[in-house]
């Protein structure tokens, strides 16, 4: 076993990961590990305490408690592969890719990272997605697990921080397309509601969720954050469900399904936040339509707009839909080409 050393971030090291810091100077260091040593303040950051995800910056001095020895005798735990079946399939949600970004049409049901259980992700199946470099390409953003459309990778360390700072400093354009129960009104608004981490129910958090405050009750509430969610009411159904594009000012966890749910709205399919087994009968909706409308998520990352980060041209992304909600818009008989891409423009009504 080593004994406790100090570190300091190398000038080509930061604006990355903590965890992936460690794991490139400690390989022989898992995951886990240092997530628990995180929590339990063995790894700290100029002193202080630091999470895995805790971006690093050159010039900082990381904290290293004792760690087995390279050499020493450890259980082998083999390098996750990417199958030809997976590769096959991640390649081909490929929307557009050149040598410093890479954006994916995410599939619904396969999360952006690793996490409790969750053995296969976009994440690791980047391994597939390095087209001759020698890194894999890294996340910029996340997708929810169930949460289909446009996902960002950087391919090199320097566009994964420029690109970074472009989503903490909202110069990216998002929008997303829902199928909600019932139809908003009026038909363009503001949500405003804060969100706060209510704590799941069983041994690892399952449950887990977030809860709408008040605006006025978000800053004096631990934890809470304020969010804030634009919408546009495209097709209404009759008032039994509409299509809708989202736009999320702030980028918080859950945020827009939250959101919706919270005005009486909720994502068709969302489980979560809607309602599983509820019906969408009329007052008190729940999250499902019934018939020939699939019961998973219908949500989706349709376009994004951004400035490449390094030609500085401007990129318009736009994502198919997924086949479920494809087949949802077909019978609800709700066309692409019936909208404008960006509804929230005033020139395109």
């Amino acid at each position: 076993m080593s004994g406790v050393q100090t570190l300091e971030v190398a000038a080509g090291d930061g604006d990355q990961r903590l965890d992936r810091w460690f794991r490139r100077q400690f390989p022989q260091i898992s995951q886990g590990r240092i997530e628990k040593m995180c929590r339990k303040g063995e790894i700290r950051l100029d002193g202080g305490r630091v999470k895995p995800a805790t971006r690093v910056a050159a010039g900082q001095m990381v904290r290293v408690p004792p760690l087995p020895d390279q050499a020493a005798p450890q259980p082998i735990t083999p390098r996750s592969t990417v199958s030809e079946a997976d590769a096959e399939m991640i390649r081909a949600a490929v929307l557009y890719r050149d040598d410093h970004l890479i954006a994916l049409n995410k599939p619904p049901g396969l999360p952006s990272q690793g996490g409790s259980k969750q053995t296969r992700h976009v994440d690791g199946l980047a391994e597939a997605l390095r087209f001759g470099l020698e890194d894999k390409p890294r996340l910029v953003h996340r997708l929810d697990k169930d949460t289909s459309g446009i996902l960002l990778l950087a391919r090199t360390r320097q566009a994964a921080a420029a690109l970074t700072k472009a989503f903490r400093a909202r110069d990216t354009r998002k929008i997303y397309w829902a199928a909600v129960a019932g139809a908003p009104l009026p038909r363009m608004g503001t949500i405003k509601f804060g969100l706060v981490k209510a704590p799941g129910h069983g041994m690892g958090g399952e449950g887990e969720k977030m809860h709408c405050l008040h605006p006025d009750q978000a800053d004096s509430t631990p934890d809470a954050k304020r969010a804030t969610t634009d919408y546009a009411v495209l097709s209404n159904l009759g008032g039994r469900a509409a299509w809708v594009a989202l736009v999320p000012v702030t980028g918080r966890t859950h945020q827009l399904r939250a959101h919706m749910a919270e005005i009486g709205h909720p994502v068709i399919g969302d489980g979560k936040y809607g309602g599983s087994g509820q019906e969408n009968l009329g007052d008190g909706w729940g999250a499902q339509l019934g018939g020939e409308i699939s019961r998973k998520l219908h949500l989706h990352a349709r376009s994004l707009s951004l400035t490449h980060p390094v030609t500085g041209a401007r990129l318009n992304l736009t994502a198919p839909l997924p086949d479920h909600m494809a087949r949802s818009w077909d019978t609800l008989g709700w066309f692409a080409n019936d909208v404008p891409a960006d509804p929230f423009d005033e020139d395109t009504w």
